[in-house]
């Protein structure tokens, strides 16, 4: 395992998370490639996405499947303009890399929302903050380590 990977589980295993980073021999920087890697559906990616609201990073972990609506996500959290971060924003707010961004394992905490519709998949996968691994989680559990709002992320 790299260092970032042992750093990561390590950060897992403080939040009593059971699973276990899962290392790829190839980059897999989207829902589609990761699902491939790991023969699930895409829907059950879970990806870590960085925005920013009101000038503050914004996480929302949306399922692969999904394409978010940013001024929907506005409304509910009752903010301003959600925009998607630059990759050197992203690598700020979180430590990780765009394309590997994890839930958690960042400076500090991250306002966050965690798409409804991953509570369709028994197993989720999410990064592992880097774009080489994932760990396998759940709905309820990336609510919990995330203190993350439930919502839907498309519009209905």
């Amino acid at each position: 395992m790299s260092n970032a990977t042992d750093t990561f589980s390590a950060c897992l295993r403080g939040l009593d998370v059971p699973g276990q980073v899962v290392e790829f021999t190839t980059e897999v920087p989207t829902a589609a490639a990761a699902a491939e890697q790991l023969g699930c559906e895409v829907g059950a990616i879970a990806n870590s996405l960085v925005f920013t609201a009101d000038d503050e990073p914004l996480l929302i972990i949306a399922s692969g499947a999904h394409r978010v609506d940013t001024k929907h996500v506005a409304r509910l959290l009752g903010v301003g303009k959600i925009r998607r971060a630059t990759p050197e924003f992203v690598q700020e707010a979180t430590g990780q890399p765009v394309g590997g961004v994890g839930p958690v394992g960042h400076p500090r905490q991250i306002r966050t929302v965690v798409d409804r519709m991953l509570a369709d998949h028994p197993v989720v996968w999410a990064g592992a903050g880097t774009k080489h691994a994932m760990f396998p989680t759940t709905f309820d559990e990336l609510v919990r380590i995330t203190n993350g709002l439930p919502a839907e992320v498309e519009k209905p």
